[in-house]
Parts: structure tokens; C-alpha cells; sequence
């Protein structure tokens, strides 16, 4: 790990710390993006929860498509919801 990842990076017990840039970036260490498999360019998003933020490996077209039809909701009401995404 070099001197900036250091700088960056504190490990606590059950989490990862890193510090935000004056450009508001984050580092996000290398274990976690290989665990989320997360490469250069993939885009990610922070879900709010009750606890505050989550982040969020964003998903791909084939798995935006295949979430899109495992439901229980009818295929009406289900073509309104995405459709009203426009």
C-alpha cells in the first residue's frame, strides 16, 4: 500500500474509512471493489437507509432486464411502473 492509500485508508473493526478529496472524491479500497467487482469506469450508487448510505455496485442492462421480470406484480401494473420511468 503506498503512503496515499495510508492517508486515505483506516480499517476499523467492521468497516473501511476513507477520506473525502477537497474534489469530493473517495477512494474506494481495493479489496472492496474486488469483492464487488468493480472496475475502472463501472458506476456505482448510494441507497439511503434508515443507518444513513449504502453503497451500491450499479447494475448492468442484463440485470436491470432479469430484475425487471422476477416479480409478483401483474405485467399491467408492472409495464405503468416502467413506463412511468421516462
Amino acid at each position: 500500500m503506498g503512503a496515499s492509500a495510508r492517508r486515505l485508508h483506516r480499517h476499523t473493526d467492521r468497516a473501511v474509512v476513507s477520506k473525502v478529496t477537497q474534489e469530493g472524491r473517495v477512494t474506494i479500497p481495493k479489496a472492496i471493489r474486488e469483492e464487488l467487482g468493480l472496475h475502472p469506469g463501472d458506476e456505482v450508487f448510494f441507497e439511503r437507509t434508515d443507518e444513513g448510505y449504502v453503497l451500491r455496485r450499479s447494475d448492468g442492462p442484463f440485470e436491470r432486464w432479469h430484475r425487471a421480470v422476477e416479480t409478483d406484480q401483474s405485467v399491467e401494473t408492472r409495464m405503468e411502473a416502467l413506463r412511468g420511468r421516462r
